[in-house]
């Protein structure tokens, strides 16, 4: 017997060997397993289940996150989360149940059949459902910020009667004689509103066009040249150099532009300029460029060569304008003139022919009476019809308009009348209007019913949002002028004049009676009168940059004067000031002031003192100390610093609550940190000839908790900076390295670590950095600028050297007890697709002599521009296929350096010329 089982085994041996060679006894033993352990394998899979939806609930509220900033969801996370929906596990549940069901009742063939059916769904949803969970659990990034669109749209607006004007502009844009069409009519007439909607419009036309451009020009009567070629680079994702002169960085756009096919929106352009001189190249029939301008003035449209394409913009008809009316009411007060009785109605329909079909003051004066009640109708008609005969002028206008004024309360109408001290064109900062409004006494030291003042008059139509930049508001020119025609109507008198070009100031006699004086951003270069304005409250002379000389009494009747802004003058003194015993808020920045006046302490009312960025300022006179009052004080980047540590004497400061301050010493950087309120209200911190100092660990400004800018320069000792673990939370956001000719080491910490929320980095004179290969954990940064480094031989080092330096690096920390400065091997990280740079938007590299490579090719998910100036041997740059720059839209650099580049197998160098590159 024993020999006929093995001459069966030995029969059978080559058919197990054949069928294992096949896979088929392991698919088998599979199945089986899934038959015998199905009770088991659900168990398993009701809990993968759970954790499935919580690793899915995380995932879900990171992407909600992303979108919330208006970020898109990474694809292979939309990947992830179809199939987290495709699983459809309460299937199975159902399958469990009925098979448990009439287990006892069905045939065993038939029963055998549905359970191993059932064990085999179960298994392969066990098997994907702990494939998403450990995918899931790996997701690093969840979205990022989309790629421009070709058109940037606007806000949807809804239009009324505009029909007729969108459909002569459709025309001339597709059929003109020319590529310049000019738009022209009254202020408030609906030029902005058809030039947004045909922006939104040219959506529709993204294969004709590269790039569509909408610019705010507003000029008045000084052309914000700065602001418009702002605007371009940010449409063109070209970078920004402050410091560039505004000719040069003119032909640089107009090279630029003119490689695409574009079109070009310029919103109220007020008199004549050269498009080149700006950035614009000038659009001819041969490049199938468009330019649309709109302007109140037909000669302007002339003058800009849009004379054989023009519209001019038509008031409304009688049925848009009450349609436009209607359509700013509540529901109530529109069912109310709608349906109610014929007097409302009547009343209603005089408010709105009042406004002559003019779009603007339909929509304050409809915003102005939304709200009101039957018996409300005859009083707002009456008021508004007040002392007005006809609807000829600017005021009868105006005379409209007030009523939306008048519906203020006495202090939002204050607010108001002050931002008409702010040129026509541009953006007003938030910030610095609560602050003058806090100085005037408007809003009892409540900065946030500052916020709410501005939120009522931008709901009430007399300030506008600027754009997307939440941080500015702007005002409209009709709007302005009637604020300042309100203020001629008051008790009140303004001497405003803006942005007007003005060479010389405003004569004596026109001060005399002023209680508000702006005369800012013009080209005033002396003061030397002495007027005599005792009312006068505001005085704004700021962005005068030649403005060099003043009248050593200037000051001298102004004894009421509670807001003094001399900021981006070339002033190097300031007047005798002992009359200013009023003064709560004095900003001296940006000027070359030399030193304080010796009796300033005598502002004892003095709560806001900005000296930040004074070159040429060599001494306070221990003034500072002694303004007791003082909630801000910025002496940043001011040449003058604290030198020793008996001059550091502001503890007396009790109610300050920012300070940015200059150090030149390290023993009073370590006064400064000591736990006491003066290191918490220290936001932002220079360093600068601190002699001796030889390292820096961010971790020892632990009591600087507020600390959001680091400007490190001129330290000629220091070798070492450290960023360590963060045991708190850090809010430093920009960090400058400047002029230190011994740095040789940056250190940082794994994460989280006090670089966590960098977002800008700039290097600069740095000789002995061979490389900063540390930033990959600058998982924030989205700017990084580096210049002058005569050693810098690579940006990020080589990375199998790289990593042999931490292995023994991480092998040395063992013997120390703090291990929180010690660098991990990016090697592993790497291998699991960590990306070094998830939000680097631009890098520019400017004479780097010795740089021979920037790293090796890697993925830059958000690089967009890529600058390199004077950087000799650069000989590659890391791109080694298309998918390494999924947002890139430049390489700046010169036509030589371009032509002596190195390309890896596989890159498209032609294609990247044509597509990206631009000569510098």
């Amino acid at each position: 017997m024993t020999d006929a089982i093995s001459a069966a085994g030995s029969c059978l041996q080559p058919l197990c060997e054949c069928l294992d060679g096949t896979g088929m006894l392991d698919a088998a033993a599979r199945e089986v397993a899934s038959f015998l352990r199905l009770k088991s394998n659900w168990g398993d899979l009701d809990r993968a289940k759970e954790l499935l939806q919580a690793v899915e609930t995380t995932v879900r509220a990171r992407v909600t996150a992303e979108m919330d900033k208006l970020n898109v969801c990474d694809p292979q996370v939309q990947v992830w989360l179809k199939r987290v929906d495709e699983l459809q596990l309460e299937d199975i549940d159902e399958e469990y149940g009925r098979l448990l069901k009439y287990s006892c009742i069905s045939q065993c063939t038939l029963h055998a059949h549905r359970r191993t059916a059932v064990g085999r769904r179960v298994v392969e949803a066990l098997e994907e459902a702990n494939k998403l969970i450990e995918e899931g659990r790996r997701f690093k990034e969840f979205g990022f910020k989309p790629l421009p669109r070709i058109v940037d749209p606007l806000p949807q607006i809804k239009t009324f009667g505009l029909e007729t004007m969108r459909s002569q502009l459709h025309n001339l844009f597709e059929k003109g004689e020319s590529n310049i069409i000019g738009v022209w009519g009254q202020g408030g007439v609906g030029k902005t509103t058809l030039l947004h909607v045909f922006n939104n419009h040219l959506d529709k036309k993204i294969h004709d066009y590269q790039v569509v451009i909408f610019i705010e020009v507003s000029n008045s009567e000084t052309l914000n040249t700065v602001e418009i070629q702002q605007t371009i680079s940010e449409r063109l994702n070209l970078p920004w150099n402050e410091a560039e002169p505004v000719g040069k960085r003119a032909k640089f756009l107009v090279k630029a532009l003119a490689r695409k096919r574009f079109v070009v929106l310029l919103d109220d352009v007020r008199k004549k300029f050269q498009l080149e001189d700006v950035g614009i190249p000038t659009p001819d029939t041969n490049s199938q460029s468009k330019l649309i301008l709109t302007s109140r003035y037909r000669e302007v449209c002339f003058q800009m060569n849009a004379q054989r394409s023009l519209i001019k913009m038509q008031i409304l008809d009688d049925d848009a304008s009450w349609e436009l009316f209607l359509s700013k009411l509540s529901k109530e007060a529109s069912a109310a003139v709608e349906a109610g009785s014929q007097n409302v109605r009547d009343h209603a329909m005089a408010i709105a022919r009042s406004c002559g079909g003019l779009p603007l003051a339909l929509n304050v004066i409809g915003t102005a009476v939304a709200g009101l009640e039957e018996g409300e109708w005859k009083s707002a008609a009456d008021a508004i019809a007040t002392n007005m005969d006809n609807i000829d002028g600017v005021n009868e206008m105006f005379a409209r308009l007030k009523y939306s004024f008048d519906r203020l309360t006495p202090t939002q109408q204050q607010c108001f009348l002050y931002c008409t001290l702010f040129p026509e064109y541009g953006s007003i900062s938030k910030e610095q209007l609560i602050d003058y409004w806090l100085a005037e006494g408007l809003l009892l030291n409540d900065c946030e019913k500052g916020y709410q003042i501005i939120r009522s008059l931008i709901s009430a139509c007399l300030l506008q949002a600027s754009g997307s930049m939440s941080s500015k508001v702007k005002m409209h020119h009709i709007i302005r002028h009637l604020g300042l025609w309100l203020v001629n109507k008051s008790d009140s008198k303004f001497l405003a004049k803006p942005g007007m070009a003005l060479d010389n100031a405003p004569s004596a006699g026109e001060w005399k009676e002023a209680t508000r004086i702006s005369i800012m951003s013009n080209n005033i270069t002396e003061l030397n009168f002495s007027p005599k304005c005792k009312n006068v409250t505001t005085l704004l002379i700021q962005n005068n940059p030649n403005l060099n000389k003043m009248s050593y009494g200037f000051f001298r009747t102004m004894s009421s004067l509670k807001v003094l802004d001399l900021s981006h003058t070339a002033i190097t003194s300031l007047p005798e000031c002992d009359a200013l015993v009023a003064l709560e808020h004095l900003n001296l920045s940006h000027t070359h002031i030399m030193r304080l006046p010796e009796r300033l302490w005598l502002l004892k009312e003095l709560r806001h003192l900005d000296l930040s960025v004074t070159v040429a300022l060599e001494d306070t006179l221990n003034n500072c100390s002694k303004l007791h009052k003082l909630r801000v004080l910025n002496l940043f980047r001011s040449h003058y610093g604290i030198r020793d540590v008996d001059d550091l004497n502001l503890d007396s400061l009790r109610e300050l609550l920012f300070l940015g301050i200059t150090i030149y010493a390290e023993d009073v950087l370590k006064k400064l940190n000591m736990p006491r309120p003066l290191a918490k209200s220290t936001h932002r911190l220079n360093l600068k000839y601190c002699a001796e100092m030889q390292s820096i660990k961010i971790s020892d400004l632990n009591h600087m908790e507020y600390l959001e800018e680091l400007y490190v320069e001129s330290c000629y000792d220091l070798n070492t900076v450290v960023a360590d673990a963060d045991l708190t939370t850090s809010h430093l956001q920009f960090l400058t390295l400047s002029v230190l000719p011994s740095l040789e080491n940056v250190v940082v910490a794994p994460m989280p670590h006090n670089f966590q929320y960098i977002r800008k980095l700039v290097i600069s004179q740095c000789p002995k950095l061979l490389n900063i290969t540390w930033v990959r954990k600058l998982q924030m940064l989205e700017r990084l600028v580096i210049s002058h480094c005569d050693g810098m031989l690579e940006i990020v080092e080589d990375e199998e050297q790289y990593g042999a330096q931490m292995e023994m690096q991480e092998h040395a920390s063992h013997k120390q007890e703090d291990h929180t400065v010690v660098e991990t091997s990016w090697i592993e990280s790497n291998d699991k697709g960590h990306n070094d740079f998830p939000k680097l938007r631009l890098m520019v590299l400017t004479e780097l002599k010795k740089l021979r490579t920037i790293c090796r090719p890697r993925a830059f998910p958000c690089l967009e521009t890529l600058r390199v100036e004077d950087c000799p041997n650069l000989r590659s740059i890391p791109l080694r296929s298309m998918h390494n720059y999924g947002k890139l839209k430049q390489i700046c650099g010169s036509s030589d350096w371009w032509k002596n580049l190195q390309w890896e197998n596989g890159v498209e160098e032609t294609r990247l010329e044509s597509k990206y590159f631009i000569p510098i």
